[in-house]
């Protein structure tokens, strides 16, 4: 009777072990910690899901470019004021662009961030109207009466005046889906949609170069021939340097000096770590880099690979690379599994401080102790299924990473396909992010204090 008891309670003890273990286990897939996201409203009800478009500018104000989606509804600008806490509409794009009232179908998107140079904030735009073929997004085709859309524009939009300046369409009259600038020397380079045409624009001499395709067809291509066009240009304003990568991982870089485009020999982005990929196939950034920020301090790139969500930086006086840690949300590393967003985040951003990468990422949803699950592919880039959004944020000098938590409106619902983000002055993120009010859906502004 005595060993039985003792069995008896032996047994006890480790199934109480094993319901601790499992318990521990299931935590480290739930958000420790949530934060509140402030949703501002712009009153733009057809605003939809915006990529990059946003910046915070030297006077302390939050500019962002909120999409459309509609061959006759433009994308609009508008500045929020944190001081004040309102919102100013500034223009809709297709008006800025001086193609109102044409007929042809309109800028739906800014895809690029603000860089601000000489009190002007330099920008492009893009479309935002697709058609769909084989499930993947083409360039939309116009309704009866109306004609296809005119491309992508470089524009400048002075603060002070409010003004406008159009500096010119796209090469091939594609849209423009990167976008960076050299303000040191007055360039901006640009990557167009669908074909991936990379060039560079003088804004003195308001010259143009066109380098050609970077990608073989880029994403108008088929089979062999498509490739996932890179979406982010780092840029050194000291030397006038510019970088892109493709989703083979190869990198190039534009030298200024001789005003010309070489591979970089030294290193690429092909790491066992990112993951396996087919660069024809569609669905992923492949090798490509997704979002990248150049450090002044370091005279480094860093940026992250989408979809597995690793740091790295980039020494392009070395030319090599070095992977620095995973900084998808904890949910995410404790799962192993890539995040739901079949392209990985743009939300990535350097802080004020010069040492803070803010980043916005996603965590899977578990219900009764299994992953909610999602498309199991994509054809293009889109979320698979829900997931919560954590800010995280690494210190690159301390090497310190933080997940402050998952991101949550006021009325308990996630903040879904966000793929922008901007740092205020005072370290408070700006993002825009589906939201849905009173039965309806829209992409709007929405703010979040770490």
């Amino acid at each position: 009777m005595k060993h039985a008891l003792i069995s008896l309670t032996t047994t006890c003890l480790a199934l109480a072990g094993m319901t601790a273990n499992l318990a521990t286990a299931q935590d480290a897939f739930q958000p420790k910690h949530k934060l509140v996201g402030i949703p501002h409203d712009s009153g733009f009800p057809d605003g939809h899901d915006p990529y990059n478009s946003m910046g915070c500018a030297s006077d302390g104000k939050i500019y962002y470019v909120l999409s459309a989606d509609k061959y006759d509804v433009g994308a609009r600008m508008f500045c929020y004021d944190p001081q004040t806490d309102a919102i100013k509409f500034i223009s809709g794009l297709t008006e800025a662009c001086g193609e109102a009232g044409k007929n042809s179908i309109v800028q739906g998107k800014s895809h690029v961030n603000f860089v601000e140079s000489a009190g002007k904030l330099f920008f492009a735009s893009h479309l935002g109207y697709y058609s769909s073929f084989d499930g993947m997004e083409k360039m939309g085709i116009p309704p009866a009466g109306w004609t296809g859309y005119p491309g992508g524009h470089l524009l400048s939009y002075d603060m002070a005046s409010g003004k406008f300046e159009d500096f010119g369409i796209a090469p091939d009259r594609e849209g423009i889906i990167s976008f960076n600038m050299d303000t040191n020397h007055g360039r901006a380079f640009g990557i167009t949609w669908p074909s991936g045409i990379f060039f560079r624009f003088n804004y003195a001499t308001h010259g143009m170069k066109v380098f050609g395709k970077t990608c073989a067809l880029g994403e108008a291509g088929k089979g062999p021939d498509y490739r996932t066009v890179c979406r982010s240009i780092a840029v050194n304003p000291v030397d006038g340097s510019a970088w892109y990568s493709t989703s083979e991982g190869n990198i190039f870089h534009y030298r200024a000096d001789t005003d010309s485009v070489e591979l970089v020999k030294g290193d690429n982005l092909k790491k066992d770590y990112f993951g396996i990929y087919d660069p024809t196939s569609p669905g992923h950034m492949g090798y490509n880099w997704r979002q990248t920020v150049f450090r002044a301090a370091d005279q480094m790139i860093y940026g992250v690979h989408g979809n597995s969500g690793y740091l790295f930086r980039f020494d392009p006086r070395q030319e090599q690379i070095e992977v620095i840690d995973r900084i998808t949300s904890e949910p995410s590393k404790a799962s192993g599994m890539f995040d739901q967003f079949s392209y990985g985040y743009l939300g990535f951003a350097l802080a004020h401080d010069g040492k803070t990468i803010y980043y916005l990422t996603g965590g899977p949803i578990y219900q009764n102790g299994r992953r909610v699950a999602g498309k199991a592919s994509t054809a293009m880039g889109e979320a698979k299924g829900l997931e919560d959004l954590h800010l995280i944020t690494y210190d690159l000098e301390q090497r310190v990473y933080q997940d402050h938590g998952a991101i949550y409106y006021p009325n308990g619902q996630r903040p879904l396909y966000v793929n922008s983000l901007t740092i205020g002055l005072d370290g408070t993120a700006y993002f825009l992010a589906r939201i849905t009010e009173n039965g309806h859906t829209r992409s709007d502004l929405i703010s979040v204090k770490p």
